[in-house]
């Protein structure tokens, strides 16, 4: 299938300037040639420059589609490292399917999902890691999500991975020579050596196991969950980090039933919130249901958000919620402190170890300070992305902690003064699991499953 030349709308299906038909594949500048036409009928897209643009209009036959600026990219100097030609027409939904047909009609077949970035990396191009971030540049939802997945493009995961690898692979390789050649290769205290090195990438492949949080955070968004009493300001606290009316805002308790979210950005970090249902006790149905549901998201929460009404004194609501709390991180506002408080910052300091930032959301007061504690909070206080990588992906994780566990049992078997053999049986495993993060040492249908998550077109 590889062999086969391949065409899809590169850009979004809806109206747009311009659109995008892009081809890939051995015979792409022939199909091309066969339905583009130069202004003057005299231009062969076989003889032209590689890398140039050219005018004209493409036609099914006698009958002209659009008018339209074709880029010839010739093998192996163009993404899928294939013969590519992309046309950039109308961008009309109507206009880009009928160029798509007719490529397909003259000899193209429909790309699959992400059939061109898996071009790529089999023809080696790009890594898996590599091919892995291009989804993730295409779904990031802020700068600093765009940032890390740049980095893993631009193959910084890829280098650190092959640096391992390349030196778990020397070990073997001596090792078995050893084995080999017992005559002229010592092993007397290799162990020792053995030991050092394999402790060292152990400690570089903990730093990008412990990554693994801050990326996905970075990649996924903060999951933030605002608890309170009724009326203490959590609708009113949506609202204002939305910036629109999200949620109703009333005097009357427990107008929050439901479940409200919103993704919104502070400081360029991503929060998905999620306003609950005031936690009170209550005999109505429906809000016991909401007050439930509270609980249970504030379980699998990164972040609670704690609004407590100064205006009224701590209740038996406010002590259930600082229960539920107690070993979660939490950030707590003290509304309303443009009015008369009941509840001081030091009666809350009194029953709980979280930071507390008086607020008065209506107001705008004091929401600076508790933006700052949200950067404190994440990320050990800063976001740099000189050389810092992250891990976003479960199945890099997985795979390092595999190689981790791997390299520990090498360790062990150094201890216990176990037969060299011993020792190139888990070097293997660990070069073998960090294999499948850049692609060398996976089977088809997980290549098949990472794809089939792409777009069409790309």
């Amino acid at each position: 299938m590889i062999r086969d030349t391949i065409a899809a709308i590169s850009t979004g299906m809806t109206a747009s300037g311009i659109g995008k038909v892009r081809l890939s594949g051995d015979d792409a500048i022939e199909i091309a040639d066969r339905i583009y036409r130069s202004p003057k009928a005299d231009k062969s897209l076989k003889n032209v420059k590689s890398h140039t643009i050219h005018y004209g209009y493409i036609y099914d036959g006698s009958h002209m589609v659009d008018e339209v600026l074709l880029l010839i990219m010739k093998a192996p100097n163009s993404y899928t490292r294939e013969d590519v030609v992309e046309i950039d027409c109308h961008g009309g939904v109507v206009v880009m399917k009928k160029i798509l047909e007719t490529a397909i009609k003259y000899g193209a077949r429909p790309a699959e999902p992400g059939e061109f970035t898996k071009r790529a990396f089999l023809n080696g191009r790009i890594d898996l890691s590599q091919a892995e971030a291009v989804i993730d540049i295409i779904n990031s939802r802020n700068e600093y999500a765009l940032n890390s997945s740049m980095h893993q493009l631009r193959g910084n995961l890829l280098n650190e991975i092959k640096e391992i690898r390349k030196d778990i692979i020397g070990s073997i390789a001596f090792i078995e020579a050893a084995l080999d050649d017992p005559e002229h290769m010592d092993m007397d205290h290799y162990g020792e050596t053995l030991e050092k090195q394999v402790n060292e990438n152990i400690a570089k492949l903990d730093r990008l196991q412990n990554s693994y949080n801050d990326g996905r955070l970075l990649k996924e968004g903060i999951k933030t969950v605002i608890l309170g009493k009724p009326n203490a300001g959590k609708s009113s606290l949506l609202n204002y980090l939305s910036g629109e009316e999200r949620a109703i805002v009333t005097d009357i308790a427990g107008t929050t039933r439901d479940i409200l979210e919103e993704t919104v950005q502070v400081r360029g970090i991503l929060l998905n919130v999620i306003d609950t249902a005031g936690i009170r006790d209550t005999n109505d149905t429906v809000e016991k249901i909401g007050v439930e549901k509270a609980k249970n998201y504030a379980e699998e929460s990164d972040l609670i958000i704690y609004v407590v009404d100064g205006s009224t004194s701590l209740d038996e609501n406010d002590f259930e919620i600082l229960e539920l709390i107690q070993n979660r991180k939490t950030i707590i506002l003290l509304n309303k402190v443009d009015l008369n408080l009941e509840t001081t910052r030091s009666a809350l300091e009194e029953k709980t170890k979280h930071p507390i930032v008086e607020v008065s959301v209506k107001d705008r007061q004091g929401m600076d300070d508790f933006y700052q504690w949200i950067e404190t909070m994440f990320f050990q206080g800063k976001l740099d992305f000189n050389d810092q990588i992250y891990i976003t992906n479960i199945r890099h994780k997985t795979a390092v902690s595999e190689a981790v566990e791997s390299l520990k049992m090498v360790i062990q078997s150094i201890k216990d003064g176990m037969p060299e053999d011993f020792f190139s049986i888990d070097l293997m495993n660990a070069y073998e699991s960090l294999g499948t993060i850049i692609g060398e040492s996976v089977g088809e249908d997980l290549v098949n499953t990472i794809f089939s998550d792409f777009c069409m077109g790309k």
